[in-house]
């Protein structure tokens, strides 16, 4: 029984051994798929950071653009008006020539 014993306990220490040696191998796997991680997100981030900026860049444009669309809708155009005037006039001719 003794030898019984001794044969257990060198295969559970064998398989313990196996154990932690792979999950060392696991653990060391997932550490480095961390850092890969944590780098491409510092990528993105500082991506994401130049994309912001561009966009601020253009702010300015985007403000006098506003503005000059602001000034250019509150006035009414002439030829709007006046298209509008000529269409009403025109149908009165028209209803004047049938009758």
């Amino acid at each position: 029984m003794a030898s019984h014993n001794n044969s257990s306990s060198a295969t559970d220490e064998a398989q313990s051994s196996y154990f932690h040696s792979q999950r060392a191998m696991l653990v060391s796997e997932i550490a480095q798929s961390m850092d890969s991680v944590l780098t491409n997100l510092n990528r993105l981030n500082r991506s994401m950071e130049a994309i912001i900026a561009v966009g601020n860049e253009f702010s300015n444009v985007e403000a006098l653009w506003s503005t000059f669309e602001g000034v250019m809708g509150d006035q009414p155009t002439e030829t709007t008006d006046n298209k509008e005037s000529n269409t009403a006039e025109g149908a009165a001719v028209d209803e004047d020539k049938i009758e």
